[in-house]
């Protein structure tokens, strides 16, 4: 079987972890999921973010720990992935969203790497919209 979006996969193993109140999840690494999951680490939506690499052969995995408050409520309450491979969504810099009125993200794919709407509004940039994150 193969996989059509990676990025959607991520997503979804991030909703179940945080549904199953895990403390950490491992999914299959790529540079984009790393990247992804960095600035999610950045926003403050999950704790920390590790890439494990195997001693001998096999694949590297992202390893992620998700954020939870001290009432041990999830930070992250709701993903959404925007751009899929059937639709493609695209915004210019003046058109970037605001996810909840400025209280969620939304991560957009530029030509200077991933960035966060407002980093994408800052720096007069546009591109992809990958996913809302709240």
């Amino acid at each position: 079987m193969s996989m059509t979006d990676p990025i959607a996969d991520m997503l979804t193993r991030i909703r179940n972890a945080i549904r199953a109140r895990h403390t950490r999840l491992e999914i299959p690494h790529s540079k984009l999921k790393e990247h992804l999951a960095e600035l999610l680490k950045r926003e403050g939506y999950l704790d920390a973010v590790a890439v494990i690499r195997p001693k001998e052969g096999g694949f590297p995995v992202l390893r992620i720990a998700l954020r939870y408050t001290p009432a041990g409520d999830p930070v992250l309450s709701g993903l959404e992935r925007v751009s899929k491979p059937g639709r493609r969504v695209y915004c210019s810099k003046d058109d970037v969203p605001k996810v909840l009125g400025g209280l969620g993200v939304s991560v957009v794919s530029t030509s200077r790497g991933l960035m966060s709407g407002e980093d994408c509004r800052k720096s007069g940039v546009g591109g992809e919209i990958l996913c809302n994150v709240w």
